[in-house]
């Protein structure tokens, strides 16, 4: 489905991915994990072209992105959920939602979207009035995420969704990505930092550092690799 081959990215000259290449299939959840500054958010970002390679190539379902225009990738049905959420704050959960929609045209199916979501995150239902800068973090969280999804994704990107967020709300992020991809069969790729969680999630995983694929195997394979317990579990 997405095919990332050989991409190298720079910020004012210096390289933040290194000949980067990975690819995630049709119905996985592939979890991108690895320490700070590694590059993690930086591959997000190319792959919704809010960044340009400096080489290499991104294809969607054989379709090269990495030439289009963001909202062309949209487009495709690829979502990104962002690091740090990137919600319209001053604006309402309810209208929030609908922004993400902005692609759709079937009033009807919109409908059926917010309520599968409503579903998934019944606060947000509850607070659907309510401005989204108000939320407490897990609910902007969980927000962001509903929001991607109103987009009906192929794709769905997530950056960093524990960041900040209460232990009790992770578990929740993580067993609704879960669910996601198991029942309403959306194919995720994960970017996190909290590497137990997201490998114990993932049916494949790559390990990043300084910008480069240093590992990369199934999740559960992973997390019994002595590296990753030595260098991410403090095992």
């Amino acid at each position: 489905m997405l095919e990332v081959d050989n991409v190298h990215v720079a910020y004012d000259g210096v390289l933040a991915l290194r000949g980067v290449s990975f690819r995630v299939n049709e119905g996985e959840i592939v979890s991108i994990v690895g320490s700070n500054g590694a590059g993690k958010t930086t591959i997000m970002k190319t792959i919704s072209r809010l960044l340009k390679p400096v080489s290499g190539t991104v294809r969607f379902e054989g379709h090269r992105i990495d030439t289009l225009s963001p909202h062309d990738v949209v487009r495709y049905g690829i979502a990104h959920v962002p690091e740090g959420r990137r919600l319209f704050a001053r604006q309402t959960v309810m209208e929030n939602l609908i922004l993400g929609a902005y692609t759709r045209r079937s009033a009807a199916e919109r409908e059926a979207d917010l309520e599968r979501i409503f579903s998934l995150f019944p606060i947000l239902k509850e607070r659907s009035k309510q401005r989204a800068g108000t939320l407490s973090g897990g609910e902007q969280q969980m927000l962001a995420i509903g929001r991607g999804l109103m987009l009906r994704p192929r794709l769905l990107m997530l950056d960093e969704p524990s960041l900040g967020i209460a232990p009790k709300l992770v578990d929740k992020i993580f067993e609704t990505v879960a669910e996601l991809n198991r029942t309403d069969h959306i194919t995720i790729l994960l970017v996190e930092q909290n590497v137990r969680e997201a490998l114990e999630l993932a049916h494949r995983a790559y390990v990043l550092q300084t910008g480069t694929v240093v590992m990369e195997g199934t999740g559960k394979d992973l997390l019994q690799s002595d590296a990753i317990q030595k260098a991410y579990l403090g095992i």
